[in-house]
């Protein structure tokens, strides 16, 4: 359970309006959950990049908000699926399986399209539509890419190899893991980079980032000429990928030693290490997809309580705006904080 991010700021966070979001957050912040984790004595820890994660699972956190929500009275009612709602004399009418509900005060924090199987619909952007609110085109984030053709077989003859790696797409740059799978590409770097790209783009994959692969391949040939190129990557990449980026790069050096592989030569395999470039044929969806990008159009709610300019009374808050944040936590902040934005007005 990564319940937040120690640097969750603005820059983390893609919509059609940057700004919206700076708002909520700074009002609201990560040293304000810690401070309510803290307060609930659960333990936890900085697993990498600002990640915190709950030492003992996600049902920690879960605890905590009953516990929240029992000390104000809040009544949770599940199992309830709603047929209509509907606005009259300033309040709204929730007819549900559990019977008919009334209040002056309703709040859309239905999420996304990810993950079907865990229950998420488009009910909350066919309720925005309803009352009128803009809802700009959605897609997947945080999503694995897959593959067709020759570059499908070569990630399935990898899967389950994993490097630390950096991949690009448009100008979005993210310097994670990445892991081959049987369809295509997954692990943080990957899933960060999907939320940028459109169908059709190509990706840029550095195998050493934190390496200059151009001296590290002249200084291996001036202090092992003998040696083959393959041993030589193996000091810094896995068996199983050094042998297909030789079938594929370079295939006719296989065998040679360093010291009869021209310079210029290195110098054209270091940039084919660190400039990777493959186009994926797509991603796997909302099917595993984290979060869903896009959705309510910001410009119909305000930026300070949530709620919505066209229909007072009624929030937004959560997946549902138009607010997606990077992997690592910041999803979950943007909740607590657009959450508490219209709390504290409802």
């Amino acid at each position: 359970c990564n319940f937040t991010n120690l640097h969750c700021d603005p820059t983390h966070f893609i919509s059609a309006n940057p700004n919206f979001c700076i708002s909520a957050l700074s009002r609201y912040t990560q040293w304000d959950f810690i401070a309510l984790v803290e307060k609930h004595g659960i333990a936890y820890h900085e697993k990498t990049l600002g990640q915190l994660f709950c030492d003992n699972s996600s049902r920690d956190i879960v605890a905590m908000l009953k516990a929240e929500c029992d000390t104000a009275n809040v009544s949770i009612v599940t199992d309830a699926g709603i047929s209509e709602v509907s606005h009259t004399e300033g309040r709204f009418r929730v007819k549900a399986e559990r019977g008919l509900f009334g209040c002056e005060s309703l709040v859309i924090a239905t999420g996304g399209l990810s993950i079907p199987k865990m229950g998420a619909s488009d009910f909350g952007y066919r309720l925005a539509r309803q009352f009128g609110l803009n809802v700009l085109p959605t897609r997947a984030g945080l999503v694995p890419f897959t593959f067709s053709g020759a570059v499908h077989e070569l990630t399935s003859r990898l899967s389950g190899v994993s490097i630390p790696a950096a991949v690009s797409a448009r100008d979005a740059h993210f310097a994670e893991g990445l892991l081959f799978t049987h369809r295509g590409l997954s692990g943080p770097a990957p899933l960060q980079v999907s939320s940028y790209w459109r169908p059709g783009d190509s990706i840029d994959i550095d195998l050493l980032p934190t390496i200059d692969a151009e001296q590290f391949l002249t200084t291996a040939k001036s202090a092992h000429p003998r040696q083959r190129l393959r041993s030589v990557l193996l000091e810094v990449l896995p068996k199983a990928l050094v042998a297909e980026l030789q079938s594929l790069l370079w295939p006719d050096i296989a065998d040679t030693p360093l010291a009869e592989v021209a310079t210029a030569r290195l110098g054209e395999i270091a940039n084919a290490l660190h400039n990777w470039q493959l186009k994926p044929a797509a991603t796997e969806g909302y099917r595993t997809a984290e979060v869903t990008l896009a959705g309510i159009d910001t410009d119909e709610v305000s930026s300070k309580t949530m709620q919505c300019h066209k229909q007072p009374g009624l929030f937004c808050i959560g997946e549902v705006l138009d607010v997606t944040g990077h992997l690592g936590g910041f999803n979950f902040q943007w909740a607590w904080a657009s959450g508490v934005a219209a709390g504290n007005v409802v």
